[in-house]
């Protein structure tokens, strides 16, 4: 882990964001307080349409299945 202060990162920033993305921990400080840490940016996953085509689908007799009459019941806000 490094730090530098505000000072350093601003005439050093290419060379921090090197080093960041090479794995190592920077720290920008205001003083001698630490402010922020400087990470590589993960980009994200590409998502694909069809990815869970293997996935088995309900069938329409699971949503167009009458309920069950005590389930119905309540439905209609009886017990």
């Amino acid at each position: 882990m490094s730090t530098f202060t505000v000072h350093e990162a601003k005439t050093n920033l290419s060379k921090l964001i090197e080093r960041a993305e090479a794995g190592e921990e920077v720290i920008i400080a205001r003083g001698d307080k630490p402010a922020v840490r400087l990470v590589p940016l993960v980009p994200p996953k590409v998502r694909q349409p069809g990815q869970l085509a293997h996935l088995s689908s309900p069938s329409d007799d699971f949503f167009f299945a009458p309920l069950p009459t005590d389930e119905q019941k309540r439905w209609e806000g009886g017990e």
